[in-house]
């Protein structure tokens, strides 16, 4: 049986991945309405990534005697300056997501429910990932410079990396 206090990390951190999934899926439709049907396809997927984290934890939950609580969201942005604005939110958004997955860490160690400090070493390792993609491809756009007319090879190579299996669960 989950304790109380760790039932109430894990369904904030439910809500911060449903949420997630919600803000990837606003800049997706954003970015594919203004011609980058590349980087629409990897927010997309990054959507859908999303969503199989939060599936996770809500199974975990439930099965280790929880209740996963669905909570009430609200609406993500919907408009943006710019591609390279986009990805910069996206960064900072995987930062918060880090910094939510380590508070829920800690208290599962005050908890001293390693079980479930152990379920969450895979989130862990996968928060180094998300950054470190999300800062590649901001550092690709910084190498244009004001030079705009490279995000149409930025593009491409997102529609590449929406390719990639999704291997969340």
């Amino acid at each position: 049986m989950i304790s109380k206090l760790v039932e109430n990390a894990i369904n904030a951190q439910i809500k911060v991945e449903e949420e997630s999934s919600r803000i990837y899926l606003a800049m997706a439709s954003w970015l594919e309405t203004k011609g980058f049907p590349g980087a629409a396809a990897f927010l997309y997927r990054q959507t859908e990534e999303e969503r199989m984290h939060l599936l996770k934890f809500i199974k975990y939950l439930n099965d280790r005697g929880g209740s996963a609580q669905i909570k009430e969201l609200k609406a993500p942005q919907t408009k943006f300056k710019s591609l390279k604005e986009v990805f910069e939110k996206v960064l900072k958004h995987e930062e918060f997501v880090t910094a939510s997955i380590n508070t829920l860490y800690g208290v599962t160690i005050k908890a001293k429910d390693y079980t479930t400090s152990t379920f969450l070493q895979w989130f862990i390792t996968e928060q180094i990932e998300e950054e470190s993609t999300m800062r590649s491809i901001i550092d690709k756009m910084a190498l244009l410079g004001e030079d705009k007319s490279g995000y149409f090879l930025i593009d491409k190579e997102l529609a590449t990396l929406a390719l990639a299996p999704i291997t969340a669960v």
